[in-house]
């Protein structure tokens, strides 16, 4: 078995990432679950670039492959914003209500039309040395709503709107995301590549 950690304290992020790898041939283990693990500032200029420090600083810390992701909402009519500060765009880290409330009032007035957006996801695997091994990214596109729809799902999940499904993802059962997100589809992406490294890795 392959032993990795997970690189996030984000119980629902956790989620996704558990129902996709493969735990008959990796063995997962959490940040919660390793006493020892560290805090890791996010002060990476890009998604990339904090999904290594994420990863590459816990997996010198621990000795250990760490995968760590980093992702966030772009909004077209914002110039990219909130991005790298998705989660504390309102100033305090993960309060996804006041996050949803700044989104809302920055585009007050524009119309349906303009109000593009996507999710990113950037993931990157670190081995224990703090070398990055594997990276890849994703992103899915859809508009900002003009008012939250659903209670699934986190962050601003209740405002963004798939045009195929006329629903956002708060309003999506979680089948229905885990085959379209931002994070699934880097994922279905990385997995095989992961699985040849972890092959790789245990004939050398």
């Amino acid at each position: 078995m392959f032993d990795l950690v997970l690189g996030t304290n984000n119980a629902k992020k956790l989620i996704e990432l558990r129902m996709m790898l493969p735990e008959d041939q990796i063995q997962l283990s959490t940040l919660s679950e390793i006493p020892e693990s560290i805090d890791v500032d996010e002060t990476g200029e890009t998604f990339r670039e904090n999904a290594a420090l994420k990863a590459c600083e816990q997996a010198k810390h621990l000795g250990r492959w760490v995968l760590a992701e980093d992702s966030g909402l772009s909004v077209d009519a914002l110039k990219g914003e909130p991005g790298v500060y998705s989660a504390r765009y309102a100033g305090t880290h993960g309060d996804d209500e006041a996050n949803n409330d700044k989104v809302l009032s920055e585009l007050e007035g524009i119309p349906f039309e303009r109000r593009g957006a996507q999710f990113n996801c950037y993931l990157c695997l670190s081995d224990p040395s703090g070398k990055v091994r594997l990276e890849d990214s994703a992103i899915c596109r859809g508009v900002v709503a003009e008012q939250r729809s659903g209670t699934a799902g986190f962050g601003y999940d209740p405002l963004f709107i798939i045009p195929e499904y006329h629903r956002t993802f708060g309003e999506l059962n979680l089948a229905v995301k885990r085959a379209i997100s931002h994070r699934s589809r880097a994922l279905r992406s990385f997995i095989p590549r992961l699985l040849r490294l972890v092959s790789d890795e245990s004939t050398t």
